[in-house]
């Protein structure tokens, strides 16, 4: 196999499983709605629910982070099939490689894993629904 078949068999793989995050991810969420509403409807207390809301929120955060690595070596590999040139041995199949050498350390992680949390699409619903859980621990 050349080196530009290796990426582009590589770029099929990461894509279906970039995917299956993004579904993983609406998983979580969908998962959190409806904990929230069974927590309001069995009125359990709602820092109970807010905590299990929150933790699920910081749940698709690491999903989202894991998922963000896909998509950067995807990012990657479309640059390298788009050249003219062919690429070198070795670019193929590098994404923990690469990933390892990169790593910031466990407070770069943290980091990142609160970077992906604190994105507008992963925050919906939860900071809404730990909004909701406030107002109705107050009332």
């Amino acid at each position: 196999m050349d080196e530009k078949s290796a990426l582009q068999q590589e770029w099929m793989t990461l894509q279906g499983q970039y995917e299956r995050y993004e579904s993983g991810g609406l998983g979580i969420k969908l998962a959190a709605v409806v904990l929230a509403f069974l927590g309001v409807v069995f009125e359990l207390e709602s820092w109970f629910v807010g905590l299990i809301v929150l933790l699920l929120w910081l749940q698709e955060g690491v999903f989202k982070t894991f998922q963000s690595r896909l998509g950067d070596r995807l990012l990657l590999l479309e640059n390298l099939i788009a050249r003219d040139e062919a690429p070198g041995p070795g670019t193929a199949f590098q994404l923990h490689s690469a990933w390892l050498a990169g790593r910031k350390g466990l407070a770069g992680l943290l980091a990142e894993y609160a970077a992906s949390a604190a994105r507008p699409t992963v925050a919906f619903p939860y900071a809404v629904l730990l909004l909701i859980l406030l107002v109705l621990a107050q009332g």
